[in-house]
């Protein structure tokens, strides 16, 4: 049986290789998508979409806590139509419901 190479070095110039060739292939890929029609629109619902389907998993398997700060999110998303305030408002109220204990 032959002892494989454990060299820092040799893993990290490897690791940094598989790295850049993935960052370099989305490049490729990303400069070959579409930018107008029914795929470009997909594209752009996706990020959105993928949104919606982890915060429907975690409503629907979770309790009142779940339910009360996807409530608070929903009430910031509305009047705000901002993302990463609506993220914010509704990590903020599910951290404080948990941590303190509130509507367990």
């Amino acid at each position: 049986m032959t002892e494989m190479t454990t060299d820092p070095t040799l893993i990290i110039l490897v690791l940094a290789a598989g790295t850049l060739s993935v960052r370099l292939l989305g490049v490729v890929i990303g400069q070959g998508l579409p930018t107008e029609g029914a795929w470009a629109r997909a594209l752009n619902a996706l990020p959105g979409c993928l949104i919606v389907s982890l915060v429907s998993v975690i409503l629907a398997s979770g309790g009142r806590r779940e339910w009360i700060a996807g409530a608070i999110a929903l009430g910031v998303a509305i009047p705000t139509r901002s993302l990463p305030l609506t993220m914010i408002a509704g990590i903020a109220a599910i951290w404080t419901l948990r941590h303190f204990g509130i509507a367990a």
